[in-house]
């Protein structure tokens, strides 16, 4: 049963939606249920890079406490390469229940990158069964119309795209050193979804994905973390590009360029049967601290086996990043696996304090968790 609060909340976000949709902001856009969980259980689980920043021709196959982690094999054709930039997208396949899952978690930075990755990776887009966004940085999103340039008909006729919520389709700017300037970093375009008929599904509350994941919902800010310096955010709407402020931020908020608090990144995860939890951050602004806690809590379950992605510490001084992989330590994670954002200094920082613990991965490399 839905809380009388759950109910408003989500009464007060129908009727923002359902008015943008009447003045033709955007169509195609489901609110996932505000009700509890039932977080499911896989026995296998495996990670893709398919996009990351760099690429380790030397990289060997190796085994930590219990998770493996190989390359991707050579392409036959020499004159292929995998190719880096940066951004992330990951490619995730779950086995459970007697059946098999994949779902894509953002998309890089370019559709070149991301498309040419892919075809030499070998991964299958007519075997996904949904799409995620972690949140509203073009380097997590920018590969994704080309993506469904390319695949649109292979996927499911009902494709969706889980998004942590409104947050997530705001205005994002860098600032310039022109004082009141600021250079463009792009806008998730629902109305280029809606015309490639994806549906979005906003999960600012915990939500299941087919069958096998689950996402964190809104991250409470409960440790010690910070967002470091990132993008600054544009809130509103302007000819259908952009984010509704009207159900989640006072109306004077609209129009206002202010420091990006990410207040929708939401964090992927999924229950890896007799090991725990496999939280994926794809940059963790919000914290990957406070990421874990709360699939901790939505999910009730206290063992955490993998923390895995973006950590964005790369800009964190030394006191900071001391005190955070001390933090992250604490949570007792058999394996720690850093990419994109997460930054050489935290590499190096958390290989002092649990060396036995930190798996680094590649362009190219499939991380395989149980059986």
């Amino acid at each position: 049963m839905m809380s009388s609060i759950a109910r408003r909340d989500f009464l007060l976000s129908a009727a923002a939606l359902a008015g943008a949709a009447a003045t033709n902001t955007f169509t195609c856009v489901e609110i996932a249920s505000a009700a509890p969980i039932e977080v499911p259980t896989v026995d296998k689980l495996s990670i893709q890079v398919l996009v990351d920043s760099s690429y380790d021709l030397f990289f060997r196959p190796k085994k930590i406490n219990g998770v493996a982690v190989a390359p991707a094999a050579r392409s036959a054709d020499f004159r292929k390469s995998l190719h880096n930039e940066w951004g992330l997208s990951l490619w995730l396949e779950s086995q459970g229940g007697g059946n098999q899952r994949t779902l894509m978690l953002d998309y890089g930075y370019t559709p070149e990158v991301l498309l040419n990755n892919m075809a030499l990776i070998g991964v299958d887009p007519s075997k996904l069964d949904a799409l995620i966004v972690s949140h509203g940085h073009y380097d997590h999103f920018g590969g994704l119309n080309g993506f469904l340039d390319k695949f649109r008909d292979k996927l499911p006729a009902e494709v969706r795209l889980y998004a942590g919520g409104e947050d997530n389709f705001c205005h994002r700017v860098n600032p310039t050193p022109a004082q009141g300037q600021f250079s463009d970093f792009g806008t998730l375009d629902r109305r280029q979804l809606a015309a490639q008929k994806v549906t979005t599904v906003l999960c600012a509350t915990p939500t299941v994905i087919a069958g096998h994941a689950f996402t964190t919902g809104k991250i409470t800010r409960r440790s010690s973390e910070r967002v470091l310096p990132n993008t600054l955010v544009e809130f509103g709407i302007k000819d259908g590009l952009g984010c509704s402020v009207g159900h989640y931020l006072p109306a004077e908020m609209d129009g206002k360029i202010v420091a990006d608090e990410h207040i929708h990144e939401h964090a992927t995860c999924f229950n890896v049967k007799d090991l725990g939890l496999v939280v994926i951050s794809s940059c963790g602004h919000v914290g990957i601290v406070n990421s874990v806690k709360q699939a901790q809590e939505v999910s009730g379950i206290q063992k955490v086996h993998a923390i895995v992605g973006g950590f964005h510490l790369g800009p964190a001084p030394k006191d900071y990043l001391t005190q955070v992989v001390g933090e992250i330590k604490a949570l007792n994670p058999d394996v720690v696996v850093p990419m994109h954002c997460s930054g050489l200094n935290f590499v190096q920082e958390a290989s002092a304090q649990m060396s036995d613990r930190v798996v680094v991965t590649t362009t190219g490399s499939r991380l395989t968790f149980g059986l």
